[in-house]
């Protein structure tokens, strides 16, 4: 898997530098191959290719973008295995979720445009005024490690789509699968410097980019403290910026809830991908009333999620993605330890038996207090925090109480009652009883959450911008 070239104007071309990164397998501690370490020449290089093609690209018909986008969407999905399989390899989620997760995930969003570009309306008649929307100019795209085509996509087709040339920059953890984009992109036959790959570290190559004079807004997934940089280097030359960052999400179950019910629900938002996600329902607001009863629960469905190779069919949870991140994680379960926390389940170290790999025991903590770090801060690992609460504005209070405003769940037995509670819930979005993930409407957050929208419309109108003409 080893990798020393970059794409750029349409050719695979060698970086600027000799440096390396090394890709590690989660799984077995082993490395995976090698990517370039690209620079600010290389960044130089991947803008000025993408600005040259931006006239011809953003001229193109609507039919010809969406046909371009097709032939990816065909491209991607005969190496759908290969993807899963990739992903696996460098991110830990096991290899069925991938399957569905991380390789069908980026395949729709790539199609989900091909049916949304011919039905928008790129022009309307308001009073004496024709407003259009144009692309927004060249896009650079950084993205993360832990959904990593899924976020590619989710900024890349949509960018495509509105007319926008794009330079890529993906997470140097997981970047073997934006490779495999780029070569469906070559053979898809998009003209030279529509799409640029460059990878490394985003002191490196990220910051050039950013604040590069012809790049003209930057679509960022990641850390809020990330976040914050780029938000500051691109204000020097008041850039666009779309930044999808961080979360600490509640799910509030209401006195009436199938607790059962409510509970796996809530596992399931929680541990996908062990806890590696950033709308996780990391905090579970609970009656006082039914403390007991949640954690008696919450112990036996900690139990099934085993822990195991991510290629084995057993596993539900599989390694962290690095040693870092498995640091990172051990550091905040012990604090909760030495706090004197209730371990509903889990602890430090690994699971017996898997000593090599960063693989971290689903964690369960009991009677968290609101405002401790185990409650505010985002953890990114299988660890949940049980919260109790005396009332149903005392719930909404504490969910609202986080500098991040994501995601969040309500869960009862009235449906009305939780949509009521749910509009009260101060984030992007929602999940009402286990609502299915909907990827077509806008995913995004409110306060250090980020802002702009992704997915479906709201994703597309992230790369535009709107003239008036008026007539």
């Amino acid at each position: 898997m080893n990798r020393d070239t970059v794409f750029i104007d349409g050719q695979w071309v060698k970086p600027h530098g000799q440096a390396k990164i090394d890709v590690v397998n989660p799984a077995t501690e082993q490395v995976l191959g090698t990517i370039p370490a690209c620079d600010a020449e290389d960044a130089e290089a991947a803008v000025s290719a993408a600005r040259r093609a931006f006239d011809g690209w953003s001229a193109t018909t609507v039919e010809e973008r969406v046909d371009y986008l097709n032939k990816i969407f065909e491209g991607l999905k005969d190496r759908a295995d290969e993807i899963a399989q990739t992903i696996t390899d460098e991110v830990g989620m096991p290899l069925k979720l991938s399957a569905m997760i991380q390789a069908g995930s980026p395949i729709g969003q790539f199609k989900g445009m091909t049916k949304l570009l011919p039905t928008f309306e790129f022009e309307k008649k308001v009073g004496n005024s024709l407003v259009v929307r144009e692309a927004m100019g060249v896009a650079v795209c950084i993205t993360p490690w832990n959904y990593p085509l899924h976020q590619i996509a989710a900024k890349v087709a949509p960018a495509l789509a509105a007319g926008c040339t794009v330079v890529l920059k993906p997470s140097e953890v997981a970047p073997m699968n934006a490779f495999i984009l780029a070569e469906v992109i070559e053979a898809a036959g998009l003209p030279k410097g529509v799409f640029n790959l460059v990878t490394g570290y985003g002191q490196e190559v990220g910051e050039p980019l950013v604040k590069h004079p012809e790049v003209d807004m930057i679509s960022f997934t990641g850390s809020t403290a990330a976040g914050r940089r780029i938000s500051e280097l691109a204000a020097q030359q008041i850039k666009r910026v779309s930044l999808e960052l961080g979360g600490k999400s509640a799910a509030i179950l209401l006195d009436d809830a199938d607790m059962v019910k409510a509970v796996k629900g809530v596992f399931n938002a929680c541990y996908i991908n062990s806890g590696q996600t950033c709308t996780a329902h990391t905090r579970l607001l609970v009656p006082k009333s039914r403390y007991d009863e949640v954690k008696e629960i919450a112990a036996k469905v900690a139990d099934g999620w085993t822990v195991a190779n991510p290629n084995e069919e057993t596993a539900r949870l599989g390694p962290l993605v690095s040693k870092a991140q498995w640091d990172r994680v051990q550091s905040y379960i012990k604090k909760g330890i030495e706090a004197g926390l209730d371990v509903v389940a889990g602890g430090e170290g690994k699971p017996e038996g898997l000593e090599t790999g960063y693989y971290v025991k689903s964690t369960i903590f009991g009677k968290v207090d609101p405002k401790s770090e185990i409650a505010q801060e985002e953890i990114f690992g299988p660890v949940l925090a049980i919260i109790t609460y005396k009332d149903e504005d005392e719930a909404v209070a504490i969910a609202n109480d986080s500098i991040y405003g994501l995601s969040g769940g309500v869960w009862s037995a009235d449906e009305e009652r939780a949509l009521k509670v749910a509009r009260r819930i101060r984030t992007g979005m929602v999940d009402v009883n286990g609502g299915a993930f909907n990827p077509i409407a806008p995913f995004g957050g409110y306060k250090q959450s980020g802002n702009g929208r992704e997915f479906g419309l709201y994703g597309l109108e992230e790369f535009l911008e709107t003239k008036s003409i008026q007539m």
